[in-house]
């Protein structure tokens, strides 16, 4: 089989993004995309910060819009998840379940996930009481006791934008001190709202229809405790989604993709975009604005194999 233009690896607003510009330029893209359709975005209830929705959207349904208007402009969406790919060679191969697909170009979007405590009701509560962003979700707590869980300039840093909605922010700490930069931590302190709990992890997160509390487990002297809370939010450190590609294309100290203003990787012809390679601000908008340019610089690149120039694109 004839190798396509474009494989776009990932399933979350920039894959999809993605997508959207590389059908409007003609690149007929295949969207290799698993059974998660939307990332990290599609497990956001509510997203109150993207613009063009005054009313806020759901995660789920701004990701099915972006599909839909992706296979308007004749993206191809693969259900189906990439196990392998080999980008020592080209065409380039990606391996998913149901075969081997490949390509002239190729867009890595993977994403990040968040580390998990890997506890009872964790999972269960997931986007229904449990996140691991304060910036998408912390609207939803307003007057209400949530905790934190983590003692970096994150979690302190989530904590202190959390007490703009919530009535008490309770930061749970393994440690008797925080890990968080002096300045941070001193804000912090100085939050009236906000309350430590050291030397102390969250074993379970209870509740029926939604996060009820918290319990608890002094780590030196294992004495069990529970703390109400509508709300928890684990702040422990993402891992890149870069399993597939260590050994091919560069990556950072922390696992992220290296990239330049092209959004090139290390290996000619090979792009990545949003959180897989952003490392700093993981938002839905960053990641859009990535995923275009993307596609657009991978659209670029193929204009220069076929020896054309490069045609004007709307504003």
């Amino acid at each position: 089989m004839e190798p396509r233009n474009l494989i776009i690896v990932g399933s979350g607003s920039a894959a999809l993004t993605a997508a959207i510009y590389a059908g409007r330029a003609n690149l007929a893209p295949l969207l290799v995309s698993g059974k998660n359709l939307g990332g990290s975005m599609a497990l956001t209830e509510r997203v109150d910060n993207y613009p063009g929705f005054p009313d806020g959207i759901g995660g789920f349904e701004l990701a099915q819009l972006m599909q839909k208007q992706a296979e308007r402009f004749g993206a191809e969406m693969l259900m189906d998840e990439a196990v392998a790919v080999d980008l020592s060679a080209r065409p380039f191969e990606v391996k998913a379940h149901g075969g081997v697909h490949t390509a002239r170009s190729i867009i890595i979007a993977t994403g990040r996930s968040p580390r998990t405590l890997g506890i009872p009701g964790e999972a269960e509560f997931a986007g229904r009481g449990v996140s691991s962003c304060a910036t998408c979700d912390g609207y939803f707590y307003r007057d209400q006791r949530v905790v934190v869980v983590g003692g970096g300039d994150a979690a302190v840093k989530e904590a202190v934008f959390l007490t703009k909605f919530a009535s008490e922010v309770i930061v749970v700490h393994r440690r008797d001190r925080l890990r968080a930069e002096k300045v941070v931590e001193e804000m912090a302190r100085a939050n009236e709202k906000i309350r430590f709990i050291w030397d102390t992890m969250v074993i379970e997160i209870l509740g029926e229809d939604g996060v009820e509390g918290v319990r608890l487990e002094h780590v030196k002297t294992g004495e069990e405790s529970t703390v109400e809370a509508q709300g928890v939010f684990t702040f422990i450190g993402n891992v890149p989604n870069t399993g597939l590609f260590k050994g091919q294309v560069e990556l950072d100290e922390g696992g992220y993709i290296v990239t330049d203003e092209r959004q090139m990787t290390s290996v000619e012809g090979v792009f990545a975009a949003g959180d897989v390679q952003e490392g700093v601000a993981w938002q839905i908008s960053t990641a859009v604005g990535s995923g275009a340019r993307a596609a657009m610089q991978a659209e670029e690149y193929l204009a220069g194999l076929e020896g054309r120039a490069h045609p004007e694109r709307e504003a």
